[in-house]
């Protein structure tokens, strides 16, 4: 049976947790502070503990504490937090300090329990990773699978500042539909099956693009990107095939190709889905013979390429349109990624958020540290319809606006004013109008100065709304 640690100081809400999680098969214990927290995880219950589940404020000490000392001790259960909706950039902050997951209140059930399990699940899995990693010559040594040092940190200072650590350029995420979306590239990078991502603007396809090749044998070759979108019908076969000097006007000197650029490696077409038929027809004779002839030259030269395109139309329909030619369909689609959008990803809209402020503070020499939680609120109500790329852009004006250590919803709607068109919950008709007031008002919590922040207008006009419409 698997044990669990609830940490929470509403009592009736810890109680209720408590029976519910039994009812599904845990043993559960609940503690309502840190230190009663730590007490039971010193105790025999410790050694069995599989999961800690725990609200933020607590009455002697924060949430992070706990996950602090737990790391200290080398007590590797994973950790989820529990938290209001407006406090959930606190919740990203323990993340970054080792956290498993998040979820907000008021908790449903249902995401819940599939959390919990997702990271017991997760947390076994590395667990056996590194116990089979110590039986290899001068490994370190194991602990057991819920003591361990791997990812520890001191407890002392849980968070640097964004702008003083250098940032990564890319993260995965969290998620369920991140580790979905990368199980899929470990699976298919080794092999030699050509992958069609598809996915909407924004969403990271080339990325993934980049980490298939990353993770194949073709590592070390040449990694070449070519925008189809971008290349005009008349130099398509030169830019896929390169072409002669002379060849035709303008052709002033010998040029290599994608093909060649990326022989040995991997090519990654963006964007396939806007090729003319007639460059559909050199590409499949390329593909299928894995020979190419350079525009204007007399020789054959043999090309051994990975192929990975990305699309963000359903060639599919394309191809019962006769847009796009089935057998090249096929040829390339030997292994579909699906990309999740942001609104997909769930806590990593502010893993990603925090990521491109810290891109945004390297780049503008500013020191944002982040959102407050107003500021958090709204940025989780947008729906993100450009994605990643959308949210990059965002942040960065956000970073440029801000004069002071946190993004407040001034600076973030000053920022999204230029593209939020869908999620703004501007007012039309009154039936609109009303679901939308209601929506905004159940998101906060009946709050109508946050609610009317998120709607776009002051406070003033909700009131005047709410009373006409009898809400």
């Amino acid at each position: 049976m698997q044990h669990i640690l609830i940490v929470e100081d509403d009592i009736a809400f810890g109680t209720m947790l408590q029976t519910w999680l039994r009812r599904k098969g845990f043993e559960v214990e609940k503690a309502t502070s840190v230190g009663a927290a730590v007490k039971l995880l010193t105790e025999p219950f410790g050694k069995e503990v599989d999961l800690v589940l725990s609200d933020l404020r607590l009455p002697d000490h924060d949430g992070l504490r706990l996950l602090a000392w737990m790391h200290e001790h080398d007590i590797n259960a994973p950790f989820i937090v529990m938290t209001n909706y407006a406090e959930v950039q606190n919740a990203v902050l323990a993340m970054k300090s080792g956290a498993a997951d998040y979820i907000a209140k008021p908790v449903q059930p249902d995401i819940l329990l599939q959390k919990i399990k997702d990271a017991i699940e997760q947390n076994a899995q590395q667990s056996n990773a590194t116990t089979q990693n110590s039986t290899t010559p001068n490994a370190p040594t194991a602990h057991n699978s819920k003591f361990k040092t791997q990812n520890s940190c001191s407890g002392k200072r849980l968070y640097e500042p964004s702008a003083k650590l250098t940032a990564p350029r890319h993260i995965e995420g969290k998620s369920e539909a991140s580790r979905q979306l990368y199980s899929y590239v470990e699976l298919v990078a080794p092999t030699p099956m050509s992958v069609l991502i598809l996915g909407a603007s924004g969403t990271g396809k080339e990325y993934v693009a980049h980490r298939i090749h990353d993770l194949s044998a073709r590592a070390d070759k040449p990694f070449f990107a070519l925008d189809c979108g971008a290349i005009p019908r008349d130099v398509a076969a030169s830019e896929f095939f390169g072409h002669k000097k002379g060849a035709f006007t303008g052709a002033d000197t010998d040029k290599r190709g994608a093909f060649e650029m990326a022989n040995g490696g991997t090519l990654f077409l963006d964007e396939v889905g806007n090729l003319s038929y007639e460059v559909q027809v050199q590409l499949l004779r390329a593909l299928q013979e894995r020979r190419i002839r350079p525009v204007g030259g007399t020789q054959e030269i043999p090309i051994d390429i990975r192929l990975v395109c990305a699309t963000n139309e359903n060639l599919e329909e394309a191809v019962g349109e006769g847009r796009f030619r089935e057998d090249l369909y096929h040829r390339i689609n030997e292994f579909t990624i699906y990309m999740p959008k942001l609104s997909e990803r769930g806590s990593d809209l502010f893993l990603f958020a925090d990521l491109f402020i810290r891109h945004a503070n390297e780049e503008l020499n500013r020191t944002v540290e982040g959102f407050d939680s107003d500021a958090a609120e709204l940025l989780a109500s947008h729906s993100w319809p450009g994605n990643l790329r959308e949210l990059n852009n965002v942040v960065k004006r956000a970073v440029l606006l801000t004069r002071g250590n946190k993004i407040t919803t001034t600076e973030l709607t000053q920022a999204m004013g230029q593209i939020r068109t869908d999620n703004v919950l501007q007012l039309h008709d009154e039936d609109t109008e009303r679901q939308r007031i209601i929506t905004a008002l159940q998101q906060t919590n009946g709050n109508k100065a946050k609610a009317a922040r998120l709607l776009g207008v002051d406070r003033k006009t909700i009131y005047n709304k709410i009373e006409k419409l009898g809400i």
